[in-house]
């Protein structure tokens, strides 16, 4: 059997009342963890299905999906129900039509994937079939504020997507039937096909609100993996240079040697990072033979880190800085080094840490021929992130 999915991302989402991240994009490009909330809903879809389709002409559509093995987006219409139709005649324009079609809210980004499962799975034995959860909570009716009514929640079910159908029957009905309706199933309720119910999740929330965010970034906080990164870096002293240590400036006779300012505490602080990421060390990043880095202020490379843990997803749980030097000393200066690197790192300051050691006057720190530096990085990583 041949699945496609149709991903919906033409609407406005008007209900969505937060600030937008970017201006006039949807809700559905919102980002969420470091990926558009379309992006996750495409990915959610596709281990499942052989083609999937985007229905939307929003010129964000595009970039958030960018690099997925997907097909080309159709444009949508004015209604829900014209986009699915859209998308369903381009399906049947493809060389090989699909046997079965999923239609799923690209506001709908942490599916699970047994929900998706139990949707192909039943199929097998009937025509149509949505994920639904069934209503617990007592149910009331209003009007101007006021209980008119209390309504019997059994046989009552909160419909989800993505809602699985055969792809002829569900494009026949929408070709004769072009009135509105909620939902694909409805379709085939007033035509008198039986609709399926299996298992949804209450994990398949739709952004609608703004705080439906919130309740996605627990969703998917509930799948990182922690990861853990070190870094160790030395530079030597040298005349003539200012001594910059975790993005701030410190007195003494003598600054460090390097292509950059030379900041022993942020390189390290960077390569326990792309460590704990598994994307190599600063030098991948920032070639010391490049010149375009030649006395850089080293709080770029350590900005360039934190775009890279939120870019997967990722939180930075701690840092931990140990600076290895007789001196100067770091006591005095240690909270305005934390304050500095949480603000580049845009955390809360209490996630970081910044102590210092002597080597005992032993080694080249002891002679104070230079500084070292340790770092240790405590970072959550989500479990299904792309490859």
């Amino acid at each position: 059997m041949r699945i496609a999915a149709l991903l919906l991302a033409a609407g406005r989402g008007r209900r969505f009342d937060a600030s937008p991240s970017a201006s006039g994009s949807s809700k559905q490009f919102r980002m969420l963890r470091g990926k558009p909330v379309i992006r996750r809903a495409a990915l959610a879809l596709m281990s499942h299905v052989d083609v999937l389709l985007p229905v939307g002409d929003d010129p964000l559509l595009a970039e958030s999906l960018a690099g997925l093995d997907i097909l080309p987006a159709v444009a949508g219409g004015a209604e829900r129900h014209d986009s699915v139709r859209a998308g369903l005649e381009a399906l049947a324009l493809l060389p090989e039509p699909p046997d079965l079609v999923l239609v799923h809210d690209g506001a709908r980004p942490c599916v699970p994937a047994q929900v998706v499962q139990n949707v192909i799975d039943a199929l097998k034995q009937h025509e149509g079939v949505i994920p639904a959860v069934a209503v617990i909570d007592t149910i009331k009716s209003a009007r101007d504020g006021v209980i008119t009514g209390t309504v019997p929640r059994d046989g009552l079910w909160r419909a989800q997507t993505p809602q699985g159908f055969r792809f002829q029957t569900l494009l026949e009905l929408h070709r004769t039937h072009r009135d509105a309706r909620t939902d694909d199933a409805a379709l085939l309720e007033q035509a008198g096909h039986p609709v399926a119910i299996v298992a949804g999740s209450e994990d398949n929330i739709k952004l609608t609100v703004a705080e439906d965010l919130m309740r996605l970034e627990g969703v998917i906080d509930r799948n990182l993996l922690p990861r853990v990164g070190l870094g160790y870096d030395v530079h030597a002293f040298e005349e003539g240079r200012k001594l910059i240590l975790c993005g701030i400036e410190i007195p003494h006779t003598k600054g460090l040697a390097g292509h950059s300012d030379a900041d022993v505490g942020i390189h390290t602080l960077c390569d326990a990072i792309y460590g704990a990421l598994a994307e190599g060390d600063i030098g991948r990043h920032f070639p010391p033979t490049d010149n375009e880095w030649k006395d850089m202020d080293s709080a770029r490379f350590l900005v360039h880190a934190g775009e890279r843990i939120r870019a997967r997803g990722a939180m930075l749980v701690n840092a931990d800085i140990t600076l290895i030097c007789e001196r100067p000393k770091i006591g005095p200066h240690a909270e305005t080094m934390r304050q500095r690197l949480a603000d580049l790192l845009q955390v809360k300051v209490s996630r970081i840490s910044v102590k210092a050691t002597t080597s005992e006057r032993l080694g080249f720190t002891g002679r104070e021929e230079g500084i070292a530096a340790t770092a240790t990085v405590s970072i959550m990583v989500p479990e299904d992130e792309e490859a």
